[in-house]
């Protein structure tokens, strides 16, 4: 497959307004990635000193320290940007450290003892708390390995992530008790969604890519293999 980095062939002949769109695509290619990863950073760091700092004290707010310390009048405005970023992530690390210990431990477990006895507010807190726990809490759990599967019939084939071995009642009622793997089976473009199958381990076949690059494949819609310029050799092992 052709990107817009690949020269062009001697033989090919283009038109000025050709090559000038070529040429915008290819430098759209590269700016956008770049500016969109910026601009999304920028954003997310603004939407937090917004909601951050006006928590402070406005005598210790950043702006008014600076003012302070050159000696500038109050009346001009700084921005400085990322600080409200800074003081979130130092109470949030205090956070955590605190519920670690015995104090922090039980006043958690008599909190959400009072949200359980609230109707509406125990679903939505149960909701996000889930939610967390399997995007940021540190665990072992995660995809193990890649592979292909024959779904949804024989002779197709459908990339999948193997989560663990199938347990419990679905392992002893399922394939006549036979070895089982639950399988992740992502959608393209978008590898949140998906659909959880429990499939006999005989009828799956892993794969030597790791799980970063197989999610790239799902990705693009099989546009981006690992080893681009030879899909053929396995991936390269640091």
């Amino acid at each position: 497959m052709n990107t817009p980095f690949d020269p062009e062939p001697p033989s090919t002949r283009r038109s000025l307004l050709a090559r000038s769109r070529a040429n915008f695509l290819t430098g759209l290619v590269v700016i956008a990635p770049v500016g969109l990863t910026i601009w999304l950073i920028w954003s997310v760091v603004g939407w937090i000193d917004g909601f951050v700092l006006p928590l402070v004290p406005r005598s210790y707010q950043p702006d008014r320290l600076i003012q302070d310390l050159l000696g500038l009048d109050p009346s001009v405005q700084i921005n400085v940007r990322g600080i409200g970023v800074v003081i979130f992530l130092l109470f949030t690390g205090l956070v955590g450290w605190m519920a670690k210990g015995i104090i922090g431990r039980s006043m958690i477990r008599f909190a959400e003892s009072l949200v359980e006895r609230t109707p509406v507010v125990r679903t939505i807190y149960s909701g996000i708390k889930q939610i967390s726990e399997t995007v940021f809490a540190q665990s072992e759990r995660s995809f193990e390995r890649a592979c292909v599967i024959e779904y949804p019939r024989k002779g197709i084939w459908a990339i999948g992530f193997i989560s663990t071995n199938t347990k419990g009642e679905i392992a002893r009622r399922s394939n006549d008790g036979g070895a089982m793997l639950s399988i992740f089976l992502p959608t393209t473009p978008n590898p949140t969604s998906g659909f959880l199958l429990f499939v006999p381990e005989e009828d799956v076949t892993e794969l030597e890519m790791t799980v970063e690059d197989a999610a790239k494949l799902v990705i693009s819609a099989g546009l981006v293999y690992p080893n681009g310029k030879n899909p053929d050799r396995p991936p390269d092992r640091l």
